[in-house]
């Protein structure tokens, strides 16, 4: 492969931090004995995606296989962008500087619907033709998956595949299939062939993209065009998670990331049931590492990294069943030894006093709770199954045990939402406050801080919540205004989402195949780095709208019947369509469905349909 890193070294010194796109990093791998190269891609700049696991565990899994070798690549900042494309420079991989366009596959996780410029951006700049169907026979097969996977419609011309669930098995079977099919003399069109018949991949091409009318009266948008392609794609779940150890080799940065700290995932999946929530759903059935498995993975991962910070990453870690017992083993091991525990996004209702001590250690930061609604009516209707005595009574635990910071996550906009809620919000994170307050010495009263966070709601696929539209920016703006207003504590921060990035987050959501040249009409006039507020460009986004001839607000914006069949039918997370619609039909009264790993099945699907068993309720129950 072509080595680029002399002509990046003479553009490096002209460009903020070098050394974000410096290879030999500690703990990188550059595997030799590979006859298939792959590169995995992440569509945002070195600080945001080492730190993203899901990187780590494809890259690991590719070079733990056989004849496969895996390197890592990300966006480059604007400045070297812009530097890159005058000198003809194509985008590199970090371990060997090699253009992307040299290797025989590369895979770009989708991580949230703001990246889609940036999807186009790295193709362009790679020298990868944009649409898979431009693509000649020398071009890399261009493989996708991640969350937005599970709405792949409005990125599908763009993929050659897309990958549907977990992809630590799924990855390296699809790379070996097309480094058979290759070795083999196939055409490109029979290699994606060839993948459409694994189990989890998705290739768009293979697919008619019906109309309104027709995909009403099919039950589904798509319709496959060959015989032997599935109508319908099934999520791949990763059956042993549980047994696979939570350390594996990761690379420590030499610039500073965010969360620049070892990440140990112990547990994967939620089954609390909050009804906005995307990952609670695509993420199920829920699995857990043991604690021996964790505190070992823990001490190993500390001793190979030099980190003085672990986090044991899940969507609820505190919901893991041997919580307690590995807090306590973690903190009695990294005694004296200035090492900081950090359990992110507490629950509520799992946090109590003894909770409060064991996450301390050593050193204290900030805490975050996400309550998510103002009042406990709309907290139902969200299923979040937690009360205000549930948030007091974490505060409580936690402020005397000797926090001082803590940030409380809430959203406007969701599904039934009045007034009164909104004002819910003001009145809740005062109280919180009082609480806080109180539960500390006297003199020190004046270093409690309490944030309050506000995102808009953004109806995600795949959710209870997915039939219903978003509110119009300028109501949102209306009820910021309302909530700021409400607010009398000045020691009460409050910050919330910018509405113009939300709104394009949920077209992104909730669009078909159609906002595909919506993405990139708006790329073509300048969109790029969409999550990053200062770089946003509204202007961009609204003239591409005019021009593909869509309607984004009435995308985004429409409530439909739980009859509708959406754009992504034809994707399944294991969980059925009929209990998303009967969640909603609960959210409208008021009626709260338990977690099953605490109870009895729910009836979600998701174990039957993906061959898994609740073996957390099981835990639990003895």
């Amino acid at each position: 492969m072509t080595d680029l890193w002399p002509r990046l070294e003479a553009l490096l010194a002209h460009v903020e931090r070098p050394a974000r796109y410096v290879n030999h990093e500690w703990g990188s791998v550059r595997k030799e004995d590979a006859d298939f190269s792959f590169c995995m891609v992440y569509p945002d700049t070195y600080e945001l995606g080492q730190a993203n696991q899901a990187v780590r565990i494809l890259a690991n899994a590719v070079n733990a296989t056989g004849h496969l070798r895996a390197e890592r690549a990300f966006l480059p900042a604007a400045d070297l962008i812009d530097r890159m494309r005058e000198a003809g420079l194509p985008l590199f991989s970090i371990e060997s500087c090699a253009p992307l366009r040299e290797f025989d596959a590369i895979g770009i996780t989708l991580p949230h619907e703001l990246a889609a410029t940036n999807v186009l951006e790295t193709l362009d700049l790679a020298g990868i033709p944009l649409h898979a169907g431009e693509r000649r026979e020398e071009d890399p097969f261009v493989l996708g998956g991640g969350p937005c996977a599970f709405n792949p419609e409005p990125y599908a011309p763009f993929f050659d595949a897309v990958f549907i669930g977990e992809g630590e098995e799924a990855l390296p079977e699809a790379l070996l299939v097309l480094r058979e099919q290759r070795a083999r003399g196939a055409s490109r069109a029979e290699a994606l062939r060839a993948l459409a018949r694994l189990a989890g991949c998705y290739v768009p091409t293979l697919y008619r993209w019906r109309s309104e009318e027709e995909a009403q009266r099919a039950g589904s948008w798509v319709e496959p065009v060959e015989p032997g392609v599935p109508a319908r794609i099934e999520k791949r779940l990763f059956a042993g998670f549980a047994e696979s150890p939570g350390w594996e080799p990761c690379v420590v940065p030499y610039a500073e990331v965010v969360h620049d700290r070892l990440n140990v995932e112990v547990l994967r999946g939620c089954a609390r049931g909050c009804r906005f929530c995307q990952a609670g759903m695509m993420y199920r059935p829920v699995r857990e590492r043991s604690a021996d498995n964790v505190v070992a993975s823990v001490m190993q991962g500390l001793a190979e990294t030099g980190y003085d910070e672990v986090s044991l990453t899940s969507l609820s870690s505190t919901d893991h069943s041997q919580i307690a017992d590995i807090l306590e083993r973690l903190n009695r091991s990294c005694e004296g030894k200035g090492v900081r525990i950090s359990v992110p996004s507490q629950r509520l209702d799992a946090f109590g006093v003894d909770m409060a001590k064991l996450v301390a250690g050593q050193k204290k930061g900030g805490l975050t709770f996400a309550p998510e609604a103002g009042t406990q009516r709309l907290r139902d209707v969200i299923n979040k199954n937690v009360t205000e005595e549930d948030l007091f009574g974490a505060i409580d635990a936690a402020f005397a045990a000797g926090w001082r910071r803590c940030k409380l996550y809430f959203m406007i906009g969701l599904p039934t939402e009045t007034d009164e809620d909104v004002k819910g919000i003001a009145s809740l994170a005062q109280r919180a406050y009082d609480r806080a307050r109180a539960a500390v010495p006297p003199e020190q009263r004046g270093s409690v801080r309490m944030g309050v966070s506000c995102a808009l709601f953004v109806p995600k696929a795949q959710t209870p919540f997915q039939w219903d539209g978003q509110i119009p920016p300028e109501e949102a703006a209306r009820r910021v205004g309302l909530l700021r207003r409400s607010v009398k504590y000045k020691a009460v921060d409050v910050h919330w989402h910018d509405p113009a990035t939300s709104f394009v987050e949920a077209v992104m959501s909730r669009a078909g195949r159609e906002a595909a040249a919506w993405v990139e009409a708006a790329w073509r006039r300048g969109a790029r780095f969409d999550a990053w507020s200062e770089l946003f460009r509204e202007d961009a986004w609204r003239e591409a709208a005019r021009e593909v001839g869509i309607d984004p607000a009435a995308i985004a914006e429409t409530s439909h019947d739980l009859a509708r069949v959406m754009p992504w039918a034809h994707v399944s997370t294991g969980v059925s369509t009929q209990f998303l619609a009967r969640e909603r039909r609960r959210a409208e009264a008021g009626e709260t469905t338990p977690d099953c790993t605490f109870g009895s099945c729910t009836g979600c699907g998701a174990c039957p349909a993906l061959g898994a068993e609740n073996d957390l309720a099981e835990v639990r129950h003895g």
